[in-house]
């Protein structure tokens, strides 16, 4: 962040309170049904066509990493409790969630046969055994600067997230040499246990988001590769510390978000048959595209790993 380091007052948290409290409003609902057959896709065949397997994903842990879209706790623990409704379907209380019943990464969980995930910075009573979430709402993949603090996004971003987890995973290794009780090693993740994870990564809707608010959307659309460097610059980053199978979510429909509806000035040419924006989710379009491509690279790079 450029110039001098803001105080993280009451009145700065307040500040993202209030900016994330309309921008999170969004359900995943818009995306849940493309997961869930992509998810099948994955079991049956990335890990067996890549990995040599049999076919069955028997991962031991989940690593999370992204936005609101997978937050399980994250800016709840650090910030402010998310209040109902958000948590009332499912969960009948909050549940650090920006929906009312369940994530992605929750199904995904539990089609493993895993509990959810617990945020990596709630500290209180927390069972890492099968895995942490990384996520924290209103995170991007760019670091945060002084436009993107001024639009009330999180300071904790990709790279401050991969940060903690390698900062987790470092403390596990030691505690293991160190020999700790049996009750630690209960709730923390074996150290043979990070080769074998599964990653999952959700995020770049907060920075097509910033960009939109900050620039012309040609503007935007120049900016995405950029972007999508900084997110293949993350999974080199994870590769590097052991990881070998992700699953990486691409952006939904912004063009379709409450608030960007209500915020963005409207063009009757402009709107879809389903009243959503068509220029802004050309540019989630786009940003998908070059996330494939990069996708696609990163597979020639790294032949031992699987990437969906």
């Amino acid at each position: 962040m450029e110039g001098q380091r803001p105080s993280f007052s009451n009145g700065i948290i307040g500040r993202w309170k209030t900016a994330w409290a309309s921008r999170n409003s969004v359900k995943t609902f818009t995306i849940a049904a493309f997961f869930a057959v992509a998810f099948s896709l994955f079991i049956l065949s990335g890990r067996q066509r890549n990995l040599g397997g049999s076919g069955s994903c028997d991962f031991p842990v989940v690593f999370n990493f992204g936005d609101s879209n997978s937050d399980t706790g994250g800016k709840s623990a650090a910030f402010h409790r998310i209040p109902l409704p958000n948590g009332n379907t499912f969960f009948q209380k909050p549940s650090g969630r920006y929906c009312n019943g369940e994530l992605i990464i929750d199904f995904i969980a539990e089609k493993l046969g895993l509990p959810h995930l617990s945020a990596y910075l709630d500290s209180i009573d927390t069972n890492f055994r099968h895995g942490a979430n990384f996520a924290t709402g209103g995170s991007t993949i760019q670091r945060l600067d002084a436009r993107m603090f001024k639009i009330g996004y999180s300071p904790i971003s990709l790279d401050i997230q991969l940060s903690q987890f390698e900062q987790f995973k470092e403390r596990i290794n030691e505690l293991y040499k160190e020999g700790v009780s049996s009750n630690i090693k209960s709730k923390l993740p074996r150290p043979e246990d990070f080769s074998q994870a599964l990653y999952t990564v959700d995020i770049g809707q907060n920075d097509l988001d910033c960009a939109l608010k900050s620039m012309t959307e040609k503007q935007a659309i120049e900016s995405v590769p950029g972007i999508i460097n900084q997110f293949a610059q993350a999974v080199k980053r994870l590769h590097n510390q052991g990881a070998r199978t992700f699953w990486i979510h691409n952006t939904g429909p912004i063009g379709c978000l409450p608030f960007e509806v209500l915020d963005y000035p409207q063009q009757h040419e402009n709107v879809d048959q389903n009243g959503c924006l068509r220029s802004l989710n050309e540019i989630a379009h786009e940003f998908n595209r070059q996330l494939k491509d990069s996708v696609i690279q990163l597979r020639m790079q790294f032949p031992d790993a699987a990437l969906t």
